[in-house]
């Protein structure tokens, strides 16, 4: 029987390669332009955050056995400060 982690990494596989034959780039400037319409989108921009965190916890769950305390700590930090951003655009104060 396998594992919840082997059976989410077989199923990673084909997107994991995908992501890999990408230039480097590409998936930074993809988070990045979701993050900025996350954040500058009134309303239900949240959403494009709400993608932004899910891959981000996506990758983060792939690669911690593989991490450092160190990296899995920043990891961990930037996860949450995204979770943060999109709280806020989410609930906003009246």
């Amino acid at each position: 029987m396998s594992s919840l982690r082997e059976s989410v990494t077989d199923a990673s596989l084909p997107v994991v390669n995908a992501l890999n034959r990408l230039p480097r780039a590409v998936p930074f400037l993809v988070v990045l332009a979701l993050m900025v319409a996350g954040i500058f989108v009134p309303g239900w921009g949240w959403l494009f955050l709400a993608v932004v965190v899910a891959f981000l916890a996506w990758t983060l769950y792939l690669a911690w056995p593989a991490l450092d305390s160190g990296a899995r700590a920043g990891r961990v930090a930037v996860l949450l400060l995204a979770v943060a951003i999109t709280v806020t655009q989410a609930v906003p104060r009246s």
